[in-house]
């Protein structure tokens, strides 16, 4: 079954963080909880949302802040973050931030207000059926370029039992969300590249997926489109405008289409993230998927929607057979590493990698569903 849902508020545009007291008044949230992080809050990115939260939110009464998010969210830091939500009485979130804050925050919503631990509520577990209208509402303000969790109803969280795991249900999204490209003008360049990579991988695993959904196919390929002609501006001058624009555009749309469905690039990214939180997510979706778009290249949607064609057309290429070289050269030009090995991935882990793959949410959604010895020769190429 193919849905096309796109149901929350959007606001995208420089100094847009202003709308955000209308928003907390429309939503119904008083006192809210602040989910971000530690590097967020020293960058001075934090202050500038404060300042625009309404004068009945200013002040220590009018909000807590929790900024302990990890650079990949765990069971751990939501519990503890849940547990501030209902001491102080909150009755709302903002989250601000990078993809982990958001998808902490979304881990605190349903935390907060449902009983029984985080991985009861896990899409793998079918908990997604279990996640009601209880949760707390969020507002999104995201400060990076890439996983469009401001616009998307999931969040990926690494459980106490040391899965990365898919949380999904459509009262998780939030039910606004503040794209303010100012507060990605800071960014750093390696953080820009690999979180660009991450809304470009987004843009391309989306439109590569088999179901049929029309609007979010066009709005992957006007976001590839976007993301691949201003990636490199945006990491070689952070404070390009027009490019930090176009890169939280094609954030956004990445998240929007892929309510359609990602992929083994993800299947592989999950696992392996959760192996090794260190890893960067959209670092690892940039180095799988040269190997990926190799593998779906002959999946019969893919050959006969002439997918790899129109993708190519979207990034200035001759050919489909040029994507995957051409990626390469991207994560080159923009610094990345040139494989898994020189992110200190062995083959050693190569069978936890795999399992976890399997048994991804991204697995089935995938042109061409993978075998584990795909997901092996996959982890190979891209080593």
């Amino acid at each position: 079954m193919s849905l096309i849902y796109y149901l929350t508020h959007v606001h995208i545009d420089f100094g847009i963080r202003s709308q955000l007291a209308a928003e907390c008044e429309r939503v119904g949230i008083k006192k809210p909880l602040i989910v971000t992080d530690a590097g967020v809050r020293a960058a001075g990115v934090l202050q500038m949302v404060l300042d625009a939260l309404p004068a009945s939110l200013q002040g220590p009464r009018g909000f807590v802040v929790f900024d302990r998010t990890p650079s990949n969210p765990t069971e751990a830091a939501v519990r503890e973050a849940a547990a501030m939500f209902n001491e102080h009485g909150c009755d709302g979130l903002i989250a601000v931030g990078g993809g982990s804050s958001l998808d902490c925050a979304k881990g605190v919503a349903i935390a907060a207000t449902h009983p029984g631990p985080l991985v009861t509520y896990a899409t793998i577990e079918g908990g997604s059926a279990k996640i009601t209208d209880a949760v707390a509402p969020l507002i999104a303000v995201p400060t990076t370029s890439g996983t469009g969790s401001e616009v998307a109803r999931g969040a990926i969280i690494i459980t106490d039992d040391h899965r990365k795991l898919g949380f999904h249900s459509w009262h998780l999204l939030p039910r606004s969300a503040i794209c303010d490209p100012e507060l990605t003008l800071g960014l750093p360049p390696g953080l820009t590249a690999a979180t660009g990579m991450d809304a470009i991988a987004h843009c391309m695993e989306t439109f590569m997926a088999a179901p049929f959904n029309p609007p979010a196919d066009g709005i992957a390929l006007d976001g590839l489109e976007r993301g691949w002609a201003h990636i490199e501006r945006a990491t070689r001058d952070g404070q390009d405008r027009d490019a930090r624009l176009n890169m939280m555009s094609t954030s956004v749309q990445g998240a929007m289409a892929f309510q359609k469905g990602l992929g083994a690039v993800h299947s592989l990214s999950h696992s392996l993230g959760g192996a090794n939180p260190r890893l960067h997510h959209g670092t690892l979706n940039a180095m799988f998927l040269p190997a990926v778009v190799r593998f779906n290249a002959e999946a019969p949607t893919v050959i006969r929607d002439k997918r790899l064609a129109r993708m190519a057309r979207a990034m200035g290429l001759a050919s489909g057979s040029d994507i995957p070289e051409a990626i390469r050269d991207m994560n080159a030009r923009l610094g990345l590493p040139t494989g898994l090995a020189a992110m200190g991935v062995e083959h050693g882990l190569f069978e936890r990698i795999v399992s976890g793959a399997l048994a991804d949410h991204c697995h089935k959604t995938n042109p061409r569903i993978a075998s584990a010895d795909d997901y092996r020769e996959i982890l190979e190429a891209s080593l």
